[in-house]
């Protein structure tokens, strides 16, 4: 099974050295928001990914697939 894909924003900006804390995940910053985007493997992997997020203690804003599966 290929890994989901998934968009999740923050409100707030996560500075590009950011991206290695969270294991290849694609960071864009603008208008005050952060998109982090990339495959996760399983929903053990989206928790996890879910609690470095708070650990920014950034608000999150959403957390949605995306269109593409795989990575």
């Amino acid at each position: 099974m290929l890994p989901m894909r998934y968009e999740i924003r923050v409100l707030g900006r996560l500075e590009p050295r950011w991206a290695a804390w969270f294991d290849g995940m694609t960071l864009t910053t603008g208008d005050g928001v952060t998109v982090v985007e990339g495959p996760v493997e399983d929903q053990a992997a989206l928790y996890g990914l879910l609690h470095k997020l708070r650990d920014t203690g950034l608000p999150l804003l959403s957390v949605n697939p995306s269109s593409a599966q795989g990575a």
